[in-house]
């Protein structure tokens, strides 16, 4: 599709080019018309022109609009594997490498779009999340439970909320920490050097992780079962690090060095409990390792 092509002459002078267009094109905010100035798409009488041009009256000025790309669709068939589907939620054992939600690099591909393709009744939801009540990383396999209507989402978050959700997870670790169980209570907030990760910090928010070594190997590694009482992004991840045990196969977090090599990190979401949102019964879900991470364990028994 071609660009929108317009040709305009102002009557009168004394205004800012950029303050004049933004007048002659409502729909488009002032910083975006500086971007179509700035990559040279505004002429005034056959010369690229400045946003601070002064207009004097009866120039030519000929600006090219970019035709904006079509959305991709929210709605994608993509497989899932549900552990439980009810009339108002469902309960999803979402896979390693699936993003939670729509984001820069990946519009399409993500477990937002698969809801929304397997329970078309997700995309009349007036809440932008679409079901989505909490996530889980990329990497971290296992459990999440999404709404298929907003009265439910709403239930769900709130008793996020009030951490009255169990959520359990199985971590290998690269060395055993100093106590078989243990309580990390270390605030967590966006690293200010790189904003993709996430750090220890004392103004950070309340990030509370309990754990329980489960088994421990031979070469030093143990698997350990972790309860999360807060939700914070990368939590395991950041509290494991702080304590001088990283995840195996964790390359944000991890050693520079990883002591094994393995498809993904060893993070799995095996149990997930809360309440149901209309019934009030405790719902309990669990879901075993993925089969790769049951091979990590073998090689290491």
């Amino acid at each position: 599709m071609t660009p929108n092509t317009y040709t305009l002459t102002p009557e009168k002078g004394g205004e800012r080019l950029d303050k004049w267009l933004v007048s002659q094109f409502p729909d488009y905010s002032r910083a975006q018309i500086q971007e179509w100035i700035k990559d040279g798409l505004v002429m005034a009488d056959g010369e690229i022109a400045k946003a601070s041009l002064k207009l004097r009256g009866g120039e030519t000025i000929v600006i090219t609009v970019p035709i904006a790309p079509e959305p991709p669709p929210l709605a994608v068939d993509i497989p899932l594997v549900v552990v439980h589907d009810d009339p108002d939620f469902a309960v999803i054992n979402k896979p390693a490498g699936m993003v939670t939600h729509p984001g820069a690099g990946n519009p399409t591909n993500t477990l937002m779009n698969a809801i929304c393709g397997r329970w078309r009744e997700i995309l009349d939801m007036q809440n932008e999340r679409k079901g989505i009540v909490h996530r889980l990383d990329k990497e971290t396999s296992g459990l999440i439970v999404i709404a298929k209507n907003d009265p439910t989402q709403r239930k769900l978050m709130r008793q996020f909320q009030a951490r009255t959700v169990q959520k359990l997870y199985y971590a290998l670790l690269e060395r055993p920490p100093k106590t078989t169980i243990g309580r990390i209570e270390v605030p967590i907030g966006r690293d200010q050097k790189d904003r993709r990760k996430m750090t220890p910090l004392r103004e950070g928010r309340p990030a509370i992780s309990e754990f329980e070594v489960v088994e421990t190997f031979a070469n030093g590694m143990c698997l350990v079962k972790f309860n999360l009482l807060t939700g914070r992004t990368h939590q395991i991840r950041v509290h494991a690090a702080f304590i001088g045990c990283p995840l195996v196969g964790d390359k944000t977090y991890g050693f520079r060095k990883q002591t094994m090599k393995t498809e993904r990190m060893f993070l799995h979401a095996y149990q997930l409990a809360f309440d149901h949102p209309k019934t009030g019964e405790r719902l309990i879900f669990e879901a075993p390792l993925p089969p790769e991470l049951e091979k990590i364990l073998r090689r290491l028994r």
